[in-house]
């Protein structure tokens, strides 16, 4: 069996929505990122942390991880403490309850070959908890409705339903560097008619490359999105508008862009870059040319510059205080807490418009507190 399932877990959202996205991918390379190989860092010593925290021998994996730094090692301490309160709570209604690490969960009676790894899972009566850890801060990842952490639920549930007495399914997204925890909880039954009539007839349809083609934000891991014919015609919808200026639309007008705005901008970036990848391998577009871009000087040489300057009679260095992400990684969190906490404030963000969709608060009055803004 393959190391990575077609219909994967932590693509669900993107096959889900687009069933024939699953085999058109299959025609593209693997291309891992920084980002991912930082994650997977953050994911083996959370696993080392969270063994350790109960008192399962583990070997420290810090010196081989390229990545590892004071705040990784932050949020993986912290996760394991989660894990270990969450684990104490069941202790308090179930005499045994289990903690599965790294656990494979095989959910393939809803989809075909489908498999993936639940970073946490605890097995008690009343409530399964589902744990995922996602070291990533650009994305917040939100628990309600999340077909991997469902996934990872059906996989639990096939290896401990019926043994233990099983209620509802508590799914945690731990998101550390996004001081994110969310939980959703989903009663066991209506998981259950989730998987048997949406998940299933789904997962059928993309396991055999049908059903219709749909563009989204869950594009946006998709191998095939910069070549996508259903993503550019999607985008390229807006044209209806004929690119008037905003008071000259309708207000229906306005609020269907808006809609797509954010899907618009990311096709439009993957585009160009697409396009200059290619044309670096040699690809010819008409009316397109590569040229040099704009370039800053630098020194040749820093060690040599700044014994030159000094040997002159002035100081080659600028001294400015640190910035707080900095000072922070510098003094470490409990101890940056303690010194500075009352010397840092967080003002009030920029507004912005988003889905009313979208947890925050809304701004009730926009005058006024545009004002205190800026």
């Amino acid at each position: 069996m393959s190391k990575h399932a077609l219909l994967s877990a932590s693509s669900s959202h993107r096959w889900l929505n687009c069933p024939p996205s699953a085999r058109l991918g299959e025609n593209y390379e693997d291309n891992s990122s920084d980002y991912a190989a930082e994650g997977t860092d953050a994911h083996e010593l959370c696993e080392y942390k969270l063994k350790t925290a109960l008192g399962i021998q583990a070997k420290d994996p810090t010196g081989n991880l390229a990545d590892y730094c004071e705040d990784m090692e932050d949020c993986a301490t912290g996760y394991a403490a989660y894990i270990i309160e969450l684990l104490e709570a069941a202790k308090q209604t179930c005499a045994d309850p289990v903690v599965l690490i790294e656990q494979r969960l095989d959910f393939s009676a809803y989809v075909p070959d489908g498999f993936g790894t639940g970073d946490c899972v605890i097995i008690a009566d009343g409530t399964l908890h589902v744990i995922d850890y996602k070291h990533g801060q650009g994305v917040l990842v939100e628990a309600e409705d999340n077909p991997q952490m469902k996934l990872y639920a059906l996989g639990a549930l096939g290896l401990f339903d019926g043994i233990y007495d099983i209620e509802q399914v508590a799914l945690t997204i731990y998101q550390p560097r996004r001081d994110n925890i969310s939980t959703s909880v989903v009663a066991k039954e209506t998981l259950y008619q989730w998987a048997q009539d949406f998940l299933k007839p789904t997962a059928e349809l993309a396991y055999a490359g049908d059903g219709d083609f749909a563009s989204g934000e869950w594009c946006r891991f998709c191998k095939a999105k910069n070549e996508c014919r259903s993503r550019a015609e999607a985008n390229l919808n807006l044209a209806k508008h004929d690119f008037k200026l905003p008071p000259l639309l309708q207000d229906e007008d306005v609020e269907s862009i808006l809609a797509q705005i954010d899907d618009l901008v990311a096709w439009a970036s993957d585009i160009k870059d697409y396009a200059l990848q290619a044309a670096l391998s040699g690809k010819k577009w008409a009316g397109w040319k590569l040229v040099e871009g704009r370039s800053n000087r630098k020194y040749t040489d820093e060690q040599a510059v700044a014994e030159t300057v000094a040997s002159a009679g002035f100081d080659p260095y600028e001294h400015k205080l640190l910035g707080i992400t900095a000072m922070e990684k510098t003094l470490g969190k409990p101890k940056f807490l303690s010194l500075l906490g009352d010397l840092v404030e967080k003002p009030a963000g920029k507004p912005t418009l988003v889905p009313a969709t979208d947890k925050r608060p809304e701004i009730t009055d926009t005058k006024h507190d545009f004002m205190e803004v800026n």
